[in-house]
């Protein structure tokens, strides 16, 4: 079993959109959205959900007023200001450090754990697919990374299947960091700007840090010819495979309208780009 990741140094590179592509082309694989703050993926694969799981994390603390004393030491130790004076307390502003539960001296308040998402599995056309919500304003979505990962391991384990696609989430940080642990590769895909070339040599240097390999595509590489060729000396200078280039075509966009994957329903030299891609990375 091989497990791919999908990441970008930045949103809006096409990431989802390849990384529902490959869905369709591969056999005998599972499907994971690990980009739990924006999850997108099953706008194109329109999954079927089975199963529903509530993601608890973090801690909130909880005043029992039948209880409370009111003598205000808990107000008083509190930094970062959650419990007003009239002793009630701010869900938002606690960061649920539990000193308040501590230092109480009747035992008024309790430390409850968060309800911070949801995450699921699903059936759709192509395979299984394990995908998860974060809650609006919630933390840790890097545990909930991992627990999309675990699930979506298990089942591709448990059904001997060959893959595991997994869809990281963009930038550098906690979750792309959950979501490419251990992986057998990444596959960055950057488009032919600037901060397209900055941040995919950002994220590049984390799939060194953590010692996977990684390759790369350049996607709608012909709006900049010139940015799409820098791109491909810093993979030379790197020992970055760059394994394909997808030309920019309005019948990407025409097809994700339709509801339908770009190597399903785009053009043909799209779709081509596409299978080549895939056929490098999956050997």
């Amino acid at each position: 079993m091989k497990q791919i990741v999908v990441i970008s140094g930045k949103g809006g590179t096409g990431k989802s959109v390849l990384t529902a592509s490959f869905a369709a082309l591969a056999k005998n694989k599972v499907m994971a959205d690990c980009d739990v703050d924006a999850a997108d993926l099953h706008l194109l694969l329109h999954p079927s959900v089975k199963e529903r799981h509530e993601f608890k994390s973090g801690k909130t603390a909880k005043l029992d007023k039948k209880l409370c004393n009111r003598c205000g030491k808990c107000a008083v130790i509190c930094r970062f200001d959650a419990i007003h004076d009239d002793l009630s307390i701010d869900p938002v502003s606690c960061e649920g450090c539990g000193l308040c539960s501590l230092i109480c001296p009747v035992g008024a308040i309790t430390m409850k754990e968060n309800i911070a998402g949801e995450w699921f599995v699903s059936d759709t056309k192509y395979g299984p697919f394990v995908h998860a919500k974060l809650g609006i304003a919630e933390e840790n979505s890097g545990k909930l990374v991992a627990k999309v990962r675990q699930v979506s391991k298990e089942i591709a384990e448990k059904k001997g299947l060959n893959f595991v696609i997994i869809d990281g989430p963009p930038g550098i940080g906690c979750p792309v960091i959950a979501s490419i642990a251990g992986v057998d590769r990444a596959l960055i895909v950057t488009e032919p700007t600037l901060s397209g070339l900055h941040d995919a040599k950002r994220v590049a240097e984390v799939c060194a840090h953590f010692k996977v390999p990684a390759r790369l595509v350049i996607n709608k590489y012909d709006l900049n010819e010139d940015i799409s060729g820098e791109i491909g000396l810093y993979c030379a200078d790197n020992n970055i495979e760059l394994v394909g280039k997808i030309p920019f075509d309005r019948s990407v966009v025409e097809a994700l309208v339709r509801g339908r994957t770009a190597v399903e329903d785009a053009s043909e030299k799209v779709r081509s780009a596409i299978k080549d891609i895939w056929q490098k990375i999956s050997i």
